[in-house]
Formats: structure tokens, sequence, C-alpha cells
């Protein structure tokens, strides 16, 4: 028979009532990202999703890769699978996970049956197997409370496997049963982490990006787009929005006292978020704010920030400190892009000494002598749509 993967499920199987769409939606997008790598059967029995090759022509290598990065699946593991007999099990083992066994400086064997109707308990499946095992291989000890390597044995309804130890999944819930939302996507650290960490909760993503060309270059612009391309992997299909800002930035930069100019910006930003937003069935916002990161994003100033958005604005990285952040950025694959030294619209125009504690009258009183709206729908009409699709 031959190697497949088992996707053992994380907080659905909580779920009450609901549980079997969950399942279902992880189903489909499982069978999605099986796609680019050949036929493979995908079905969810016990709490577990079984991702089946239907040929030798599958590449297995790549399928596995991206079953890493599928949310909702806690752990997974290649397998074996075989009849459910003692001497077929004990076969599989030595066929499939003999070399690893083999190097190992110590074993043991973990059991479990959930086929009732198999002869051995989960303790006598372990004792008969690991006994043939240790008989096998005489120069790798049995330690059952700390093994170099353990042996897994699970019988099942269809068939048993064998596996060795599992590797962890990218966990959450599975991409769209959490509604959808818009991330605000610069070329920083911080923001790709922030939709990653949204996306892990079951939300599906649009991204918005602001340019200002000239002052920001295209490379700036690629930049992000291979950062969306890296949360792709994760998050799914996604579009971005890069919207033309720099007549917006100008015009401030004109009209607006210095320390006002952050602020300003940001609100114009977050108005121009939420009209893309809800014409992309998007329920929320999401940004890559920290709490006291930068001036921008004292109490205050995000209070003045939002104040213009009716819609719910998410901040995943509030709370969390910059190691944190750039630990996930590492994990992902999106740290080494997002350090590329080309410059966001965020750093045109910075001023010298920002306001931190900033006042919505104050905010309010100084757009006035701004042609607000004018200049929010010059920036919608001047949006380029990218897609964006992860292959592979």
């Amino acid at each position: 028979m031959n190697e497949i993967f088992l996707l053992k499920l994380g907080e659905i199987v909580l779920k009450g009532a609901n549980k079997k769409m969950f399942e279902n939606k992880l189903r489909t997008n499982v069978a999605r990202r099986m796609r680019p790598f050949g036929d493979f059967k995908v079905s969810i029995l016990q709490s577990t999703v079984y991702v089946e090759p239907e040929n030798e022509l599958c590449d297995l290598d790549g399928a596995w890769e991206a079953c890493h990065t599928i949310f909702g699946a806690i752990s997974l593991c290649r397998c074996r699978p075989c009849e459910k007999s003692e001497d077929a099990i004990f076969e599989a083992v030595v066929n499939y996970l003999g070399d690893d066994l083999a190097a190992a400086r110590s074993f043991k064997v973990e059991s479990k049956r959930s086929d009732k109707r198999f002869p051995l308990n989960s303790i006598q499946i372990s004792q008969a197997i690991g006994g043939r095992l240790a008989e096998a291989y005489p120069d790798v000890p049995v330690d059952v409370h700390h093994p170099d390597y353990t042996v897994y044995v699970e019988v099942r309804d269809f068939a048993a496997y064998v596996h060795g130890p599992a590797e962890p999944g990218a966990g959450g819930l599975p991409t769209g049963v959490g509604g959808r939302a818009a991330v605000l996507l610069s070329g920083g650290i911080d923001s790709p982490v922030a939709g990653y960490m949204i996306a892990k909760r079951g939300v599906e993503l649009e991204a918005i990006h602001f340019f200002s060309y000239p002052y920001t270059s295209e490379l700036a612009k690629d930049k992000v787009l291979e950062l969306a391309r890296k949360m792709a992997r994760y998050c799914g299909r996604m579009t971005v929005d890069v919207v033309g800002f720099t007549e917006i930035q100008e015009a401030i930069r004109d009209n607006c006292p210095e320390e006002y100019f952050t602020i300003i910006m940001r609100r114009f930003m977050m108005r121009i978020a939420e009209r893309i937003a809800r014409d992309h069935g998007c329920e929320c916002l999401v940004t890559g704010e920290n709490l006291g990161q930068v001036a921008s994003q004292t109490m205050q100033a995000m209070a003045v920030t939002h104040a213009v958005v009716d819609m719910p604005v998410f901040h995943p990285l509030i709370g969390m400190d910059k190691e944190e952040i750039v630990t996930i950025a590492r994990r992902i694959d999106t740290l080494e892009t997002s350090i590329l030294p080309y410059e966001d619209c965020c750093t045109v125009f910075t001023p010298k000494h920002p306001k931190t504690k900033p006042k919505l009258s104050e905010a309010e009183k100084i757009e006035q002598k701004l042609d607000v709206e004018a200049l929010i729908q010059r920036a919608i009409e001047n949006t380029e749509l990218v897609k964006i699709r992860y292959q592979g």
C-alpha cells in the first residue's frame, strides 16, 4: 500500500453542532492545496484528515510541504497503511521505519486502537510489536520512559497505520470559516505577521497597500507583492489593492502641521481601507500596529486614527514585543523580504517630532484645510488590483 498523510485536527474537535461545517471546509482546503501535486483522495474520519495519493505520479514531497501550511491541522505525519494484523504491522514497521529505528539509540512503541474489533488492545499491540522489534534490532534497547525514537501504531477502521514522530501543523481554524478581513499591508515586518495571525483564525484576507510613486519605487511595490505571495502559502488566494497615495501625502505635506503628518496620513489610510474592504465583502480591518512601538502607535494616536471608521479594527500584534513578531516572521518566511531596504509610504515626509498624544478635535480641524472626500475618491480610482495565488 502507498504512503499516505494523516493530518490530526486541532481545536475543531471542540466544536459542537458546527463541527461538520469546519471539517468540510478543511477537507475542501486540503483538496485544493493538493491539486498542484497530483491526484489525491482527501477524507476525514475520527478527527483525522486522510490524504491518499491516487497514483504513482503524485509529488509526495511537494504535497507534504504544503500540508504544513494548511490551517486547521495541529499535527501531521507520513505513514504506511497495512492490513490489520500483527504480522502485517510488524512488517510495515520494519520496511517503512527500519532505517530510522536502526539508527536510534533507544526506542519504544506507542499504539492506539480505535477499531475495538481488533483482538489486541493498545497496550498489547505495543508489547507485541515492541517485543518483536527488540529481537529484530538487538543493538537498539527499549526505553519506555525517554526513548530516542518512537514507533507509532494506529489501528483504525479501514487499516492499520505505522509512522514515526508527528510534525507540527499550522494549527488554527480552516481558512474561510471566520469571514473576510482587509489587512493594511506595508513593506515592514509587522503587517504580514498580523495578516498571518488573523488568517490563522479561519479568516480570508484582502490586502491593501498604499503606494507613493515616485517617492516609493516599483521595487518597493514588488517587495510587498512578494510578501503577499509568501503569506498566500498560509492565507490562500488574495487580492492586493495597490492604492495610489502620492497626491494625498503631498496635500498633507503642503497644508498640515508637520507633527500631525503621520496622524492625518493614517486617518486617510483607514478611510480608504474601509471603503475598499466593504466593496470586497470584508467585515473588519487588520493592522500590524503594536502598542508603543512607534509614535503613531500610542493609545491616543491610535484612537484618533481609528475614529474615522465604523468598521471593527483588529490588532493581532498589539501586546507582542518585537522579538516575538520577528520569530513568527522568520517562521513564515517573510522576514528576509520585509527587511529589504526599499522604502514604503510610511517613511515619506516623516516628521522630526511626531505628535504622540494628538487630540481628535485638533486632527479634525487640520483636515478642514483638505478636500478629504475628493482626495479619497481619486486615490480609490487610482487603485491597481493584483491577484495573488500561491503556486506550489
